[in-house]
């Protein structure tokens, strides 16, 4: 006997979410339990977080982590980006000052159970917000990092980098990064160990 799946509205994940003792995407009705972060996933946003902020203070690009949940409007899709940018003000959902509307530059640190979906169905939603720009996936448990930038309305330019003497240069922001510094304090012996 098949079980029927509960369709949630977004207001009724909301209200859930704000009580929730962990957080949950919300998927088109679905709510999807998130899994928990590792060491070197926490310590490669931390990295990239630390960094943003210090080189893009005293400009209108923001640097955001971890709680602060994205609403896509056209696939009815609540995330919560590892790192994400906000240029200018941040557009609030119905006033909510926990739910943004206009990222132009997301991270994602890939682990094994969210890789395949951050760089299909995630980027996908995440190319339907009109300021969205830049797009970086940072494998946790080796140096490799994949680099998505927006050349005109409909391309996007793509470019890897799997050695810790490069540096990757976030065009849409104007700032350098080494790829040393993003996986500083990083162990992969403990990727074996990790989720």
């Amino acid at each position: 006997m098949q079980t029927q799946q509960h369709y949630y509205t977004p207001e009724e994940y909301l209200a859930q979410e704000e009580v929730a003792a962990f957080r949950s995407e919300y998927r088109d009705g679905e709510i999807v339990p998130m899994t928990g972060g590792s060491i070197n996933h926490n310590q490669i946003a931390g990295n990239v977080y630390a960094f943003l902020k210090f080189m893009l203070r005293q400009t209108d690009f923001k640097p955001y982590i971890g709680d602060l949940r994205l609403w896509i409007p056209r696939y009815r899709q609540y995330t919560y980006p590892d790192v994400f940018l906000i240029q200018g003000q941040p557009i609030f959902q119905d006033q909510r000052t926990d739910v943004i509307l206009n990222p132009c530059f997301i991270v994602e640190v890939l682990s094994k159970s969210t890789k395949d979906r951050d760089r299909t169905d995630k980027f996908r939603y995440y190319r339907s917000i009109p300021e969205f720009q830049e797009y970086i996936l940072i494998n946790q448990y080796e140096i490799e990092i994949e680099q998505y930038l927006k050349s005109d309305r409909d391309s996007w330019l793509f470019r890897a980098y799997e050695s810790d003497t490069e540096k990757i240069f976030f065009a849409s922001i104007n700032v350098e990064m080494t790829i040393a510094e993003i996986y500083e304090n990083v162990d992969f012996n403990l990727a074996d160990k990790q989720g």
